[in-house]
């Protein structure tokens, strides 16, 4: 697998306590094409790395319009809502909306995948996880969230940019 260029990642949990997070990866030439399809790829290829990269222990599972993730086909860890898919000449977007699951403490937030002509970014924002720190709380109280769950989106987000860029028409 290529290596990962231009590689960013930051973190925060905002005053409220929802988390925000995205990595970023440049780009030399787009990956997906500039349209719905491309960008219902970007998608589609992040939901297969989430099971590549867990051995199959955590599945995505189509219900209707939503998407769930389940550990081995059992509890609901996140449930996100139907993907808003948006292209023009420039940008590829997929976004779904949390709904809830296991790890949200509330349905709330998004997850998006983006192309731009010169990037790659996986972003998470308005999220509350359940492992996070509380508001109000010492930040030790989300060592969970930060050690785990964090950790995690970022190992796939970095497999799930790789394995787009390998893939990619030359």
């Amino acid at each position: 697998m290529p290596a990962v260029e231009g590689w960013e990642t930051w973190h925060r949990q905002t005053g409220g306590g929802a988390v925000e997070s995205e990595q970023r990866v440049a780009l030399d030439r787009p990956v997906v094409e500039f349209s719905r399809a491309g960008a219902e790829r970007l998608g589609r290829a992040y939901w297969r790395e989430v099971r590549r990269v867990t051995c199959s222990l955590v599945r995505p599972r189509q219900r209707g319009s939503a998407l769930e993730l389940r550990v081995l086909g059992g509890p609901v860890l996140l449930r996100f809502g139907a993907p808003t898919v948006e292209a023009d000449d420039t940008r590829a977007t997929c976004s779904y909306p949390i709904l809830g699951g296991l790890l949200a403490s509330r349905a709330a937030g998004e997850i998006t995948f983006e192309q731009t002509t010169d990037a790659m970014r996986s972003t998470i924002r308005g999220f509350f996880p359940r492992l996070a720190a509380r508001e109000g709380e010492p930040d030790w109280t989300g060592a969970l969230y930060n050690q785990l769950q964090s950790r995690a989106h970022v190992a796939v987000s970095r497999r799930y940019f790789r394995r787009l860029i390998a893939e990619a028409p030359r």
